[in-house]
């Protein structure tokens, strides 16, 4: 018998006919001692999540390498965030303040530590951001005691969420995040809003410095990125201008200059990487982390999304620019390079996979860390040269079914020839 029938059994049988009174003495009968020892348990599931060794998962692509568990979850929030810990106010060791989702975190190495910002979303739907630390990247990411009390500009925004970490050749870290207010031009529908850049900087990830949001001709500005270095004297910001709060009209990737941080402004704002019919970014596609610099470009990690009979699908692509003119694509490997899959296409929105920073390590190593289905943290693993690897020798989608299957058939009539003569003993 189920579990549920036989406690619903239980309680019928023994607890239905007790007086009323007599059930509420029952329900209030947690004393100190049990509520001490619930605690303690809170407590030691924590430290076993936090401590727990990830594993790489076998047979991988190739390309990057998957670990068999999130890095961050909403279990991941420390205890003393959830539940009042004071038994003369929470007797019942209640959750006062729940965390629905943790997703979408920016990224940075400091001082040999590796570091996310993450967006935290309580049962509120307010979105937070909160600092998480690990020894090496992939194991024993533990949050900070306390989240950032991001600054507000004059006009205080009602949520923030995916902040896009840049350390900058100035000197600064800076954070671009989405600032988000109500649609004061459409009070009758509640959920109409506007999304602009806001922008805050730190030398430390604990004392934040807030800017201004950014300016330019756009009615809505998200997924908004600062290039790690100068670009002829001028700060360059990766943008996508939008026509209304989830429509992006023609836009895409674009990238726009401003001389100050103090006072940003964005006017002409050129064409990146565009939206394509019948591609993994059809519907839209965004920026990711600030690309990373190589010695063939700069690599950049961008979402692409695309619709499908069950909605809206999110995938990771990759594509280079110049090294002198980061606005000017030189190479765009066909397809997809991360998916959600399995586990990862569960979540509070399906079928998605968001990645807001990475790390490039000394040695090489790149850590991708990735949200899926916008409910939790994961890493990838990889390294440069596979990367530059992938964008340079990964074929460009021609763009039509013939040419794409004609691409695909030169490739499998030259794997038969090698097949036949370096391994005639493998069967296929």
């Amino acid at each position: 018998m189920h579990l549920n029938c036989i406690s619903s059994v239980f309680y019928y049988k023994y607890f239905a006919a007790l007086p009323f009174c007599l059930l509420t003495l029952i329900s209030y009968s947690m004393d100190k001692h049990s509520f001490d020892i619930r605690l303690k348990h809170l407590f030691e599931q924590y430290r076993l999540l936090i401590n727990r060794q990830n594993i790489q998962q076998k047979n991988g692509n190739g390309i990057y390498d998957r670990y068999e568990f999130p890095v961050l979850t909403r279990n991941h929030a420390p205890v003393f965030w959830l539940y009042d810990l004071n038994y003369e106010t929470n007797p019942h060791l209640m959750t006062r303040l729940g965390i629905n989702t943790t997703f979408n975190a920016g990224a940075i190495k400091l001082n040999g530590r590796y570091f996310m910002i993450a967006r935290v979303e309580g049962f509120d739907v307010k979105s937070f951001f909160a600092v998480a630390e690990s020894p090496d990247g992939i194991n024993f990411w533990k949050f900070w005691d306390r989240p950032i009390v991001m600054p507000v500009t004059e006009d205080p925004e009602k949520n923030v969420y995916d902040i896009r970490l840049t350390l900058h050749e100035d000197g600064w870290i800076y954070g671009l995040f989405c600032a988000e207010r109500k649609d004061q031009s459409n009070p009758e529908d509640s959920s109409a809003a506007l999304a602009s850049c806001g922008i805050a900087r730190t030398k430390d990830l604990k004392s934040w410095e807030r800017l201004p949001d950014l300016k330019s001709s756009a009615v809505q500005q998200r997924n908004c990125v600062l290039h790690p270095e100068f670009v002829n004297g001028k700060y360059m910001i990766y943008t996508r201008p939008q026509k209304s709060f989830i429509e992006t009209g023609d836009s895409g990737i674009c990238a726009g200059f401003t001389y100050s941080m103090e006072e940003p402004s964005v006017e002409n704002e050129i064409m990146v990487d565009p939206r394509m019919y019948h591609t993994v970014k059809e519907v839209k596609n965004g920026q990711g982390p600030a690309p990373l610099k190589t010695p063939v470009g700069w690599l950049h990690l961008a979402h692409g999304v695309r619709r499908t009979a069950a909605g809206l699908r999110y995938t990771l692509y990759l594509f280079l620019t110049d090294l002198h003119e980061p606005w000017r694509v030189t190479k765009r490997p066909g397809g997809h390079f991360i998916e959600p899959l399995e586990d990862e296409r569960i979540g509070d929105v399906s079928n998605v996979v968001f990645s807001s920073g990475w790390i490039h390590d000394d040695n090489g190593t790149v850590f991708i860390y990735y949200a899926s289905s916008d409910t939790r943290m994961h890493v990838a693993t990889t390294t440069i040269e596979k990367l530059v690897d992938f964008v340079l020798n990964t074929p460009e989608d021609p763009g039509r079914t013939q040419l794409c299957v004609a691409q695909r058939d030169e490739l499998i009539l030259q794997n038969l020839e090698i097949l036949k003569e370096q391994y005639p003993n493998i069967r296929y």
